[in-house]
């Protein structure tokens, strides 16, 4: 990929080559077994604090190195190149900790944000319900006010890194209102209970969270009131849909490179396959996908650093475009490899089942051509 045609300054450039090298020194090794075992290493989570990526773009103070939003959407590319897990380990380390950052007391901020940001303990970030995914914000949990604090009741369902997580940011209906709490874990009244056998992002060891009479203090709760979820529910959500989207341009291009090096040394009918038309052809509509999707996920950075007040669907966008193209660039490379790409030896066949999951977090394809249209027309 040639930097200056996308805009990038010198030090972008440098950032970008960095994290390439992260990414193929740490994560390319080890990504298909730590899809097979469905879980992450504590020392991968350990070293992304230690190399303040965990949360870059909190301050440095709070364990992160202030990285600006156009370098974080270079970051999320690189990794989303090398292991979506990591990726989405990433983005939902930085939901939870910007969304109490910003919505939290100060005391709230000091307890519990450089404890995400260094990797001292992990986030979760609880939204989505059993009966509640893409309808979130009319979700059934539920928050009362006794004595000094609120007890909590109801279920969260697909919570990336629900496993090991010792930081939940719950939502819940308090007094008909939405709000947010700091749940942490061992509180009386909380269990998660492991999801696996996913199709893709196997390794975000997913769970089932339970709150049973759970009771937090008062100081744990973040924000009340109808801007919860309008601002910060929403606001998270967006954070992590500029990585998704960014994420599923490199593991587009991931899965492009893969089809470039096999089509050139696997020979069918006595020629490289990548001198066969149709091949040609789906090479060709993969290139023009990967290109464009970065075009968009650029725009969309440039616009965030500028706080324009289209950054919001133009991230909507470079989402929905990404993410197909993610997943139309992932299944042309099963294609291509052949019976080798279902098998356990090519790491298409992880791309492809992660990209089918990239559709649907952060807002599916049909949500996102919903809020497309209405902030468009």
């Amino acid at each position: 990929m040639d930097t200056v045609l996308y805009g990038l300054s010198p030090q972008q450039q440098e950032d970008r080559a960095s994290f390439a090298a992260f990414v193929d020194d740490h994560l390319v090794p080890e990504a298909d077994r730590w899809d097979r075992e469905q879980q992450l290493p504590d020392s991968i989570v350990e070293l992304l604090g230690k190399s303040r990526l965990l949360v870059p773009t909190l301050p440095i103070e709070a364990g992160g190195s202030a990285m600006d939003v156009e370098t974080y959407g270079l970051l999320s590319e690189e990794l989303g190149r090398g292991c979506g897990n990591i990726r989405n380990l990433v983005a939902v380390q930085g939901m939870v900790a910007h969304a109490i950052l910003k919505w939290g007391t100060k005391e709230q901020a000091d307890r519990w944000v450089p404890r995400i940001g260094t990797g001292e303990t992990v986030g979760a970030f609880a939204l989505t319900e059993p009966e509640a995914g893409s309808d979130a914000r009319n979700g059934s949990m539920t928050a009362e006010r006794i004595g000094a604090g609120y007890v909590l009741n109801g279920r969260k369902k697909w919570m990336s890194f629900g496993q090991r997580a010792g930081i939940f940011l719950v939502f819940a209906r308090l007094e008909d209102e939405p709000a947010a709490f700091v749940v942490e874990r061992g509180t009386d009244g909380f269990r998660t209970e492991p999801i696996s056998g996913l199709l893709g992002l196997r390794a975000s060891e997913l769970a089932e969270l339970t709150f049973d009479g759970c009771v937090v203090p008062e100081s744990h709760l973040i924000s009340r009131g109808r801007l919860t979820f309008d601002l910060l529910a929403t606001g998270s959500l967006d954070y992590g849909r500029y990585s998704t989207a960014y994420g599923s341009v490199g593991l587009a291009q991931a899965c492009l490179t893969a089809s470039l090096e096999y089509t050139r040394e696997r020979t069918q009918f006595g020629v490289p396959l990548r001198d066969h038309q149709l091949v040609r052809r789906m090479l060709t509509d993969m290139i023009s996908s990967v290109e464009a999707a970065r075009l968009l996920c650029r725009q969309a950075g440039v616009l965030r650093a500028r706080h324009h007040k289209d950054a919001i669907r133009q991230t909507l966008i470079a989402k929905y475009v990404a993410s197909r193209a993610g997943f139309a660039a992932a299944n042309d490379a099963v294609q291509l490899h052949g019976a080798n790409g279902i098998g356990p030896d090519f790491p298409v066949q992880r791309h492809l089942r992660d990209a089918k999951v990239q559709e649907i977090i952060e807002g599916t394809s049909q949500i996102q051509q919903l809020q497309i249209a209405e902030l468009t027309l």
